[in-house]
Formats: structure tokens, sequence, C-alpha cells
């Protein structure tokens, strides 16, 4: 969830990055994206623990891999699918929840030196939603931030807020040996053999168990545990997501042969 600087690299959808500023900016206007098909073709999209309770309701919530986990919600199970938009990047079903991962973009706050923690409000210049526009919303009212500025300021100040929740609660569970390597089956009827996903990491239910009174009752108090179960209560979706690509005809390549109903 941390955000880069413009010369690092740069967080999932983004291209460059462009300080937000009166000199550059003064009379250009932020518009709606109506295209965002980088968007439709990925699968996974970094969700903050402040979301969990909405997100677990759509999207499986899993862990990414490697030393510093994040959670991801699955918007699809395979490499570039995504059953929950269409090619243009807008929800299929207006009641979905859409992560505040993809609702932030195209800007975010960035760290501009690295010799600073002072935060900057930047853009990416390639979505095309800043501009000379005839419409859309001022950015700036003279060489004032205007109130449509000062809304995505706050959004993206609450996300970095949420993100630092988020890496505590990971560095908790890491704490606590709870992340385990996944994997789920899924047997779909007519099938011979089940589809394998691996390559995520979930909460090791049995350890959850496990844990001692005191450990139960802290993660309880500190807001922890139902995190917990969000998460867990989320990969019953799993097989929701499986049957929505089977539904769009976007099931993986290597499909195994219908077993033979005579056989």
């Amino acid at each position: 969830m941390a955000t880069a600087a413009p010369n690092q690299n740069l967080p999932l959808f983004y291209n460059t990055l462009e300080p937000l500023n009166a000199t550059q900016h003064g009379k250009m206007k932020v518009r709606t994206l109506l295209r965002m098909p980088q968007i439709a073709q990925t699968h996974a999209i970094p969700v903050t623990v402040d979301e969990f309770t909405l997100v677990q309701r759509h999207y499986p919530i899993v862990f990414s891999v490697g030393d510093n986990a994040v959670p991801i919600a699955l918007m699809g199970l395979n490499e570039g699918v995504n059953v929950f938009l269409d090619e243009d990047g807008r929800p299929l079903d207006a009641n979905a929840y859409i992560p505040a991962y993809v609702r932030r973009y195209p800007f975010l706050l960035a760290r501009l030196r690295p010799d600073s923690d002072e935060l900057s409000l930047c853009f990416d210049p390639t979505a095309n939603a800043v501009g000379e526009f005839d419409e859309g919303q001022a950015l700036f009212d003279g060489d004032q931030p205007s109130d449509a500025t000062k809304a995505i300021l706050q959004f993206c100040e609450q996300f970095e807020a949420a993100g630092q929740r988020t890496a505590a609660f990971v560095e908790e569970l890491t704490k606590a040996d709870l992340l385990m390597d996944g994997e789920v089956a899924i047997q779909p009827e007519g099938f011979e053999q089940p589809f394998i996903y691996r390559g995520f990491r979930m909460v090791d239910e049995e350890k959850v168990r496990n844990l001692r009174g005191d450990e139960l009752r802290k993660m309880n108090q500190s807001g922890i545990l139902p995190l917990i179960y969000a998460h867990l209560f989320s990969l019953a979706e799993m097989r929701s997501v499986f049957g929505k690509q089977m539904q769009q005809g976007k099931a993986p390549q290597q499909v195994p042969q219908p077993a033979d109903a005579n056989a």
C-alpha cells in the first residue's frame, strides 16, 4: 500500500506522476474517467482494512506473497481476468463495491523527496482526467485549491491513513505467524479434474482457533479479530468469482475436458 515517489517504481495503474500545483494546473479541470481499460484487465486490487466488511460481500480477500504482504481483493481468479468490470473498466453491477484504490486513481499522495516525509498531491497525466477541458470541475479557485481539489486531497489522506492501519494489521498477523500459503480447489460439475488456485496467502484458521485466551482477547479488543473473520468469510466468494468466469467465457485456457456422462 506504500505510495511511491515519482522517480521510483510506481504503484499499480500509475504510468507517471505529476505534482498538482496552481502554476501549471491553475486553469485545468478534473473530469470523471470514462475509460479505464487497464483496471478492467487487473484481477487483484489492493484493499485496506477499513474496507474489509464491504469488500467481503463481493470479493475474496487474500494476501499477496512475499516479504511485505498486502491484502488484495480478487476480481478474477486468473491473470488479466476481471469479472466485475466491462472492457472500459465500468462496473457490470451498479451495486458492487469498488475498492478505494480504484476510486482514488489517478490521484495519490507521494513523497517527492526521499529526504522529506512531506506528501504532495499528485496525479497520473496519462489518465486524461486532468486538463483544460470544457467539462469537469475546476482544480483551483485563483491560486487556492477548489472544493473539488480539497475533496480529492481529503480522500487521498484518508486512504493513506487506512494504508498505515492496514500495514499495522498485516504486521500483527506476521508476528503471530498466522499467515500461510493458500490453496483453493474448485470442482465444477461435469469436469473430471478440479481447478487449483495457489500463489496467495491466507490466515491459518486452525492457528486462530488455537490462540491462547489472552492473545485472543487482545486481538478482539484491538479490532484485529473481526478483520480476520471478514477475510476468512470472504474466501467463500472464490467459487462465486469462478462461476462468473465460467458464465462470461473467461475460464482458464487449459480447461479440463468435461467428464463423459456415459462413462
